[in-house]
Order: C-alpha cells, then sequence, then structure tokens
C-alpha cells in the first residue's frame, strides 16, 4: 500500500555507542525520505561519534573505532541533515523513544536550531507492540514473510521499517493510511520534551514524569523548589529537557 502523504515522511534509523541518549552518540544513519507522489530517496552516512565505540556496541552493529576514524562528524552535516528533514514528518522503529530524542540531542550539540516538536512522529515499533508485540526481525517475518538478513545495519534496518509500516496498513482495517492518525496511535505519552521526562496532562499543562515529583505541575514546582531547576539544568539531563525547562520558566516568569 503506498502511504497517503501530504508532507514528505522521513524514516530513521541510527546505530550508535549505546543507549544513553544524554551520553551516547550516532555512528551510522540512515535516512529513507519518501515524497507524497510515491518517490524514495534513501541516504545513509557513517559518522565518527569523537568517543570510543564500546564494544558491547559493536557486537551490535558490527561498526568499530577504526571504521569511523577518518568520517565527518555529526556537526559537519547537520546544516545539510536539518535541511532534508525540513517540513517532514518523521518515522522509525522505536523512534519515539530513542531514535528521534538522541538526534534531537545531536542537533543541539552541534548548534543547529531546528524545532522537531512541529512534526508528526510514526513509531512503527509501537503500532507493532499494540498489535503483535515484536521485535523488527519478527515485525519483518510477521509482515512482509522475509527474513531480515543484516539487521543492525542502519540501511537495512530503514528499508524494513518502511516496508513494515505499509505492511500494516495493508493487515489492519482499522489503521488509517493517515500520518496524523499513525502519530497519534504510535504516542503512549503527550511528551513536553523527547525524553518524556515532562508530558502534558489532559488540560495541555506541564506535568512532571519522573522522581519524586511525578504527576506533579511543573509550574508548582519551579515555585516551591527553585532548587528543583538548577539540579536539572546542572544535571546529567537531555539537552532538550533542559532547554524545555528553561523554556517554561521564561515564559512564567519564575
Amino acid at each position: 500500500m503506498q502511504l497517503n502523504l501530504s508532507n514528505p515522511l522521513v524514516f530513521i534509523d541510527l546505530e550508535t555507542t549505546g543507549i544513553n541518549i544524554v551520553k551516547d552518540r550516532i555512528v551510522e544513519l540512515s535516512v529513507l525520505k519518501v515524497y507524497p507522489d510515491g518517490k524514495e530517496e534513501c541516504k545513509t552516512r557513517r559518522i565518527n561519534p569523537e568517543m570510543h565505540i564500546p564494544k558491547e556496541a559493536t557486537l551490535i552493529h558490527g561498526i568499530t573505532d577504526d571504521d569511523v576514524k577518518d568520517c565527518p562528524t555529526f556537526k559537519s552535516f547537520a546544516k545539510s541533515l536539518a535541511v532534508l528533514i525540513e517540513d517532514c514528518d518523521l518515522a522509525g522503529f522505536n523512534s519515539n523513544r530513542f531514535d528521534i530524542p538522541l538526534l534531537a540531542e545531536e542537533f543541539l550539540r552541534a548548534g543547529v536550531d531546528i524545532d522537531l516538536n512541529k512534526r508528526r512522529f510514526v513509531d512503527v515499533q509501537t503500532i507493532f507492540h499494540k498489535m503483535e508485540q515484536r521485535s523488527l526481525v519478527a515485525a519483518y517475518k510477521f509482515y512482509c514473510d522475509r527474513e531480515l538478513e543484516n539487521a543492525h545495519n542502519a540501511e537495512v534496518d530503514v528499508n524494513a521499517t518502511y516496508e513494515v509500516l505499509k505492511a500494516q496498513l495493508d493487515r489492519y482495517s482499522d489503521l488509517q493510511n493517515d500520518i496524523k492518525f499513525l502519530s497519534d496511535f504510535s504516542s503512549y505519552n503527550n511528551n513536553v520534551d523527547f525524553a518524556g521526562r515532562m508530558i502534558y496532562n489532559d488540560k495541555g499543562a506541564e506535568v512532571i514524569n519522573f522522581g519524586k515529583y511525578k504527576g506533579r505541575l511543573v509550574a508548582d514546582i519551579l515555585s516551591i523548589d527553585p532548587g528543583y531547576y538548577t539540579w536539572i539544568i546542572d544535571g546529567d539531563f537531555p539537552l532538550d529537557t533542559k532547554k524545555k525547562l528553561m523554556e517554561i520558566r521564561q515564559r512564567l516568569k519564575i
């Protein structure tokens, strides 16, 4: 089934040094841009993460320090990547919880101002888990009836994710071929920041989503516990989380 698109949809897959969105970096990035007319454009790039790639990560994706030592850094092409995905909706496999938050961090570290919050996000893994509860390899076999060879190669994974989404639309009549619907369906929380440290409640107010203040309004906590703001700003939190908290504080003039 061809996707019903009003904007281009960019599928993203990252191979990284680890799974910590604050500390880890991208070592390979693949983007598959699907246009409303069905045209497809795929670009894959290996990246020097400017840090050691742990053995545990290499065992998953097969990329070593030597493989990327002469590759460009993310910062060197961040602006061109921002242009490529400008005005596009974004999709991936576990992308809402990992790929998009980590990509946002890389853009912030590179000093590239890109507002990803204006996009719609379709997480194919969430659709899969809500419907069948499995992994990408199993999803590809289940929906496409083919074995996924060379899994954890970014380009292989990003193309497989695209194929799985189209097959999901063919299989489930209650899934609408509409990016807004798929974005809403594949979201668990209405996040303020990509890491989900803060979420919107049913009244549209920002709420803390972790720790001792979980469930409390951000505005209330900033008023009664000024040190909480400093703790997050100075702490080991994603840059995007800090940025959103700063914006809330400035808006409230606290």
